[in-house]
């Protein structure tokens, strides 16, 4: 771990050492009111999708998933058909999964291997780096220039053992580097391009994807929607929130940390006395657990619906029936606990038209909600672009 990420997590823990010690918490300067209407409006949820989930790039796979060149998988949440895949030179590429002939979805497995990608409409063939390689009857095209008629690509990226894609074809270039920089000494940290998916799982949900978004950024609510499963495993509402604009972490302490007082700086465990949620902009959490990681997406399906992706990463093959047990068991208990906040956000988007409330009140130490609010106001207003 470089020098750097030591540094500031040695400074959480002494921070969290003295709100145990002084009864205080992470506190935000003042309260924020976000208006109701953001949540039920229309024309905000298409400025949301048209913004957020076009011109910024969101998380959409592990490297495990493509370990080998040929190897695919297809990512349809965002709306936009994406094929990602691994080239004969092993680049990841990302490319729309519509065949430039009549717009039909070129893939339509969810994942596998292949050498060449035909449409199943009129057998246009696709490479792995999307150029156009045969069509059938083609002098009957006359002189088309096949370089012109390749698969769309999008800006796709490896880093820290993550894919991610900007699902658009804008012209304006990604600098992915600078872009997650804010995060990069905890990401690198994590050595995440050695674990393997040990489960992956999408669930639809109706509630506006906000809401859905919102119950990763505080820890007020542990003790109350949790107090029977989380709720006994963290200090309450004690975390610490760093703004990494315009990420987020978030280091949720253990109960058990105050130990630590009787050992010596340079021993510390952090990762052994906190679970991290990393929220990276617009729609990503890297949660880290003290043995495993789990990667979260967020994405609106309509006003009032948004789906639940997650990939469970654990750091070696779980080649034994005691291994499966125990991943097993961890992975039933964060269902257990996100199955809690889900039923009550859905509770919450069956009350937003009722009128109760014209906006939500946030309070200051709900840290994590506010900075990430800021990071969607700025990209909205377009001051923030990657």
């Amino acid at each position: 771990m470089n020098k750097s990420n030591q540094a500031e997590e040695r400074q959480i823990t002494e921070t969290v050492l003295s709100y145990c010690e002084s009864g205080g918490t992470h506190l935000q300067p003042g309260v924020m009111k976000i208006p109701v209407v953001e949540y039920t409006d229309p024309d905000q949820l298409r400025r949301e999708i048209d913004i957020l989930f076009r011109q910024f790039p969101i998380i959409v796979g592990h490297i495990s998933q493509l370990p080998a060149p040929g190897t695919f998988f297809t990512h349809n949440a965002t709306g936009v058909p994406m094929l990602i895949t691994r080239n004969r030179d092993g680049a990841v590429k990302a490319f729309l999964n519509v065949c430039r002939h009549r717009g039909a979805r070129v893939e339509q497995q969810a994942c596998g291997k292949a050498n060449t990608f035909s449409c199943p409409y009129h057998s246009w063939t696709y490479d792995l780096d999307g150029n156009l390689r045969g069509l059938p009857k083609d002098a009957n095209f006359g002189d088309i220039d096949k370089s012109e008629l390749g698969l769309v690509e999008l800006p796709s990226f490896e880093r820290h053992g993550l894919i991610w894609v900007r699902p658009s074809n804008s012209a304006t270039p990604v600098d992915i580097d600078a872009w997650l920089a804010p995060m990069a000494n905890q990401l690198e940290s994590l050595d995440l391009q050695s674990h393997l998916v040990f489960k992956e799982w999408v669930v639809p949900r109706e509630m506006n994807w906000h809401i859905a978004l919102e119950g990763f950024q505080e820890q007020y609510h542990f003790c109350s929607a949790h107090k029977n499963t989380a709720c006994a495993g963290y200090l309450d509402n004690q975390g610490v929130f760093l703004n990494q604009y315009p990420h987020v972490r978030h280091a949720v302490p253990l109960t058990g940390i105050e130990k630590l007082r009787d050992q010596p700086s340079d021993e510390w465990s952090y990762r052994k006395n906190f679970m991290t949620q990393n929220y990276l902009f617009p729609c990503n959490f890297v949660q880290v657990m003290p043995d495993h990681v789990y990667i979260h997406t967020i994405i609106p399906t309509g006003q009032t619906s948004c789906i639940f992706q997650c990939l469970m990463l654990i750091p070696e093959t779980a080649d034994t029936e005691k291994a499966q047990k125990y991943w097993q068991a961890n992975y039933n208990v964060v269902q257990q606990v996100f199955d809690e906040d889900f039923v009550i956000g859905e509770g919450i988007q069956a009350g937003l038209n009722a009128g109760a409330n014209e906006h939500f009140t946030i309070g200051r130490f709900e840290s994590g909600l506010q900075m990430a609010r800021q990071s969607l106001n700025d990209a909205l207003a377009g001051r923030l672009r990657v």
